[in-house]
């Protein structure tokens, strides 16, 4: 037997339950691991609460979770290119991760270098490969400004800096708890609010050329006011605003590679990129990390600790 964070039912965290369910085995091609970490993410709540059963509906009792860090236990019949012992960073799409153990496709793991944490590694596949989708999908360039709403949240803290690996020139839209992070990351921290299309236009005379939306809430039409060109914007949450407006909402769907999962391990390895954890929790605390994320003011990640 092993925890699992499952759920009979769509509503709200509390209808999160952590239970001993089976130990899972491992098929042709999948491997068993052993999870160190797994991040949580706003997707999973609009799944859990039924917000997206037309396009992910869940099957009863679901589980949840999509990305992981962790220790290959068991490896399916027929052999496998990992090993008893691996460190590795990964995703399930069949909604697992959240929990002790859970089964892989061998191909959605890339190897943990020890210089990621287990932490950062765990939470690392679903913000990172929406922010580089994201990023990529403005083409943000050299000598361009380019303006990240949710500047310090789990997907705009990475994206802030995969733009400036671009050579950009990046204003960062978050509270003032988190402009120092910001700047310390070569980033302009601008505070959201009334106002905050001038106070963009103050730090960008130039003008903005690309614009990566997190957050919602009105920011694709901010872009278009600001005069960004609708295939230069990019929203990962405002969907009705994209279909009224014709901007781009690639994410986590064209993002989650385990060649874009691979060179965002380096990166980090390497120390040229920050994911910032915001909080740990214990999987049995698994509602206290949701209420926590809900409230949409954490700097970076919130993450399981199975």
């Amino acid at each position: 037997m092993a925890l699992a964070v499952q759920f009979d039912e769509y509503g709200d965290i509390d209808v999160l339950h952590v239970r001993d369910v089976p130990r899972p085995r491992p098929g042709r091609n999948e491997v068993l691991v052993r999870v160190r970490a797994a991040g949580i993410n706003p997707g999973e709540n609009a799944i859990r609460s039924g917000v997206m059963h037309d396009i992910w509906p869940a099957t009863f009792p679901s589980g949840e979770g999509s990305d992981l860090a962790g220790v290959v236990e068991e490896v399916g019949e027929g052999g496998s290119t990992w090993s008893v012992g691996d460190e590795v960073i990964g995703w399930v799409d069949t909604r697992g991760s959240h929990a002790e153990l859970v089964v892989v496709p061998e191909g959605h793991l890339v190897r943990r270098d020890p210089d990621v944490p287990w932490e950062v590694g765990g939470a690392l596949l679903v913000a990172g490969g929406t922010a580089f989708a994201a990023v990529r999908a403005v083409g943000a360039g050299a000598g361009e400004t380019v303006v990240v709403s949710g500047a310090a949240g789990g997907v705009g803290s990475i994206a802030v800096q995969l733009a400036r690996h671009s050579g950009a020139t990046v204003i960062g839209l978050a509270g003032e708890a988190n402009h120092a992070w910001l700047a310390e990351h070569g980033v302009v921290p601008i505070a959201y609010g009334d106002g905050v299309v001038d106070r963009i236009r103050a730090a960008a005379p130039g003008g903005v050329d690309a614009f990566v939306d997190t957050f919602g809430s009105g920011y694709v039409d901010i872009a278009v006011e600001l005069g960004v060109a609708t295939d230069r914007i990019n929203t990962i949450i405002d969907w009705e605003a994209a279909g009224r407006t014709g901007v781009k909402t690639e994410g986590s769907a064209t993002g989650s590679t385990v060649e874009v999962l691979g060179e965002l391990t380096k990166l980090v390895a390497a120390g040229e990129l920050d994911v910032p954890i915001a909080a740990t929790y214990p999987l049995t605390e698994v509602r206290s990390a949701f209420r926590q994320l809900m409230e949409r003011h954490t700097r970076g990640k919130i993450v399981l600790l199975p």
